[in-house]
């Protein structure tokens, strides 16, 4: 069911037909494909990635008198990949507002010829390039697992070539763009980058603005401009939050309504602990945050409560808030905006998990994080005795 609700969506995007005996202007995507030497019935598939890296069918076409056509609707180019049943490989394209023609491999489809726009001998020469990298690192790392042999070259001169390789395999996306500032691939490329594990947001920003306008200021080029302005608050919340920055300040409503400014309220040491009522680990965790509040009170240790309640299930937030403080005798300073993880204050300190707390000095300097029972006790132990 799940599938089928995705499939839905996707078709949503791409608009899901069928062949077409009577091609229409290209106000879509086209792609009339011939597949020699492929039996009548096959089908084929253009596909789109998740987040996991597995791919879904947006649009299918069977292969008839070793022919198939696709069409549909496009408001932006997409990248999409190319399956065939029973048939080894996959074809990176791009679809754009054109007729992309295209060969099948019947034995990989990777192998697969086409004749199109700019976007797709962009890409096809941008993988061509990527793959050859990778091949001499595959090469060269099987070099390193034989270094006990007589003929083998000085580890640690393949060790050098190797971080080498990897420094010109992380540059190639950024030299590329810089070399195709007026190609849509381009575009897509950055839009791919931005899901990357070694995401470096502002040079991904730069060879964002580097490209042609009339591309930064498409629909699809404002979505991307977006999303790195939300990736950018992202790395910026992680690294405003790492131990030894000064905690993000923020004023929030207390339960009776007033306003509460964390600077203005800070201990010797402050634990700024964020929790909800609806959360079990959270609720669990309390009677060990009241056992070091009791504790060490008086001796300089503040806390404050920001609460993430305010989820579409909750009937009465701000109720099953105020019941839980009273609840857990939490005798502390307490806030929120009652809006669940789009919290301002949990978003400043990119909150995406409950219970979680971050220990202050008395300058608001961020000393540990995420630390509970025993552990947290020890910490302020630490500090205050």
């Amino acid at each position: 069911m799940k599938k089928a609700l995705l499939l839905l969506a996707l078709c949503a995007i791409f608009g899901c037909k069928t062949d077409s005996k009577m091609p229409a202007p290209i106000e879509g995507y086209r792609i009339v494909g011939e597949a020699p030497g492929v039996y009548n019935g096959i089908r084929v598939y253009l596909n789109i990635q998740d987040q996991k890296g597995r791919l879904w069918a947006t649009d299918t076409a069977i292969v008839v008198n070793e022919r198939f056509t696709f069409e549909g609707d496009l408001e932006t180019p997409h990248y999409v990949e190319l399956t065939m049943n029973s048939t080894f490989g996959t074809l990176p394209l791009i679809l754009e507002h054109e007729e992309v023609q295209l060969t099948l491999d019947a034995k990989d489809v990777s192998n697969s010829s086409i004749s199109s726009a700019a976007a797709n001998d962009a890409l096809k020469a941008y993988n061509k390039t990527n793959t050859a990298i990778d091949d001499e690192y595959d090469t060269l790392a099987e070099e390193l697992k034989k270094q006990n042999s007589a003929e083998t070259a000085d580890p640690a001169v393949i060790t050098k070539k190797l971080a080498q390789i990897r420094e010109r395999k992380e540059a190639f996306p950024y030299e590329f763009i810089k070399e195709h500032k007026d190609n849509y691939w381009s575009l897509i490329l950055i839009d791919q980058m931005l899901t990357s594990r070694k995401l470096e947001v502002t040079e991904i920003e730069k060879s964002f603005f580097s490209l042609r306008n009339d591309l930064t200021s498409s629909a699809y080029g404002q979505r991307i401009s977006e999303k790195i302005a939300q990736t950018k608050f992202q790395v910026a919340s992680l690294t405003a939050t790492e131990i030894g920055q000064h905690a993000p300040n923020f004023t929030a409503p207390t339960p009776d309504g007033a306003s509460f400014e964390l600077y203005k309220n800070l201990g010797k040491v402050t634990i700024i602990d964020f929790w909800a009522a609806w959360c079990g680990p959270c609720r669990r965790e309390n009677p060990n945050v009241v056992k070091v509040y009791n504790k060490y009170h008086d001796k300089g240790l503040e806390i404050v409560g920001v609460s993430l309640d305010g989820n579409t299930r909750q009937k009465a937030p701000k109720d099953a808030w105020v019941k839980a403080i009273a609840q857990d005798q939490l005798a502390w300073h307490h806030v929120s905006n009652l809006n669940y993880f789009n919290d301002p204050v949990a978003k400043a300190y990119n909150i995406r998990s409950i219970p979680a707390t971050f220990v202050l000095d008395a300058e608001g300097k961020i000393i540990a994080t995420n630390l509970r029972g025993q552990s947290l006790e020890n910490k302020i132990a630490e500090l205050l005795d």
